[in-house]
């Protein structure tokens, strides 16, 4: 009788069956097989691992932002630290009374959603305080929101067409309708524009089209810069001597800046 059980006599006689040449064959597959196993178990982990640093950096700019401290293309809180600003002259585009004892200097983008916003308290500051503050606005178009330089250069086709109150006409209704981001108002739609608030639109193609403007946006691109300005919007708050008294770097809310504004005031 045989040493060997039946299970193992059967083991013996497949296995002693099949050819050395299959069993290598089968043996390379089976190695393959969990190599690519082990490959695809570190990628899941590794997309795994990127995606929580992606949703926990989202959510502490979420965070950041709810609390002020990322309001804009820039981030930070208001800063006293001395800086200097070009003196406000009358080739200055001016909300408010041009005597207020308090002026906001503000350097914008029209593409940079934060600016849409704080445009949208600034509206409410002016308006609070129509003897005591005024606005005067500056342009930063930033590189890479794609229309925003030709949007600086139409606001000031505008302005040299219908004047000061056209400009800020064509201010607000721009902020108003753009989606920003860069292309969130149609360049095609700026002459339209230009003709409701009251422009030629033909003179403002014109002007629009030959770059009139364009030297006139880089000269505030560079005073802002001398500034300090790298984001927008960066505004900067002066006393009725022209010294600037703080600095808001980014789209403060309103309860923010009007704490600010009062200060000033009482300074």
């Amino acid at each position: 009788m045989s040493d060997i059980t039946p299970t193992e006599e059967k083991k013996q006689g497949m296995f002693d069956q099949v050819p050395p040449k299959f069993t290598f064959v089968f043996g390379l597959v089976i190695g393959i097989a969990a190599f690519s196993l082990f490959g695809y178990v570190s990628l899941l982990t590794r997309v795994s691992g990127d995606s929580t640093t992606k949703t926990a950096s989202t959510t502490n700019v979420a965070q950041n932002e709810a609390a002020g401290t990322v309001a804009g293309d820039t981030t930070g809180d208001t800063n006293t630290a001395p800086v200097s600003v070009k003196p406000v002259s009358d080739v200055d585009h001016i909300k408010g009374d041009a005597n207020a004892p308090v002026t906001i200097v503000e350097y914008s983008d029209f593409e940079c959603p934060y600016c849409k916003t704080f445009h949208s308290t600034i509206q409410q500051i002016t308006d609070k305080y129509p003897n005591d503050v005024k606005l005067v606005y500056r342009h930063f178009p930033l590189s890479f929101h794609a229309n925003a330089q030709k949007e600086a250069e139409a606001s000031e086709c505008v302005a040299e067409l219908g004047g000061n109150d056209a400009f800020w006409k064509f201010t607000d209704a721009l902020y108003e309708r753009t989606t920003s981001n860069g292309t969130g108002f149609a360049l095609t739609d700026l002459g339209p524009l230009a003709k409701e608030v009251g422009v030629n639109q033909a003179k403002f193609q014109t002007c629009l089209d030959t770059g009139k403007y364009a030297d006139k946006i880089t000269t505030d691109e560079n005073e802002g810069g001398s500034a300090g300005v790298s984001g927008t919007p960066t505004s900067f708050v002066l006393d009725s001597n022209g010294s600037v008294v703080q600095t808001i770097p980014g789209a403060l809310p309103f309860s923010q800046v009007d704490t600010i504004v009062s200060q000033a005031l009482a300074s």
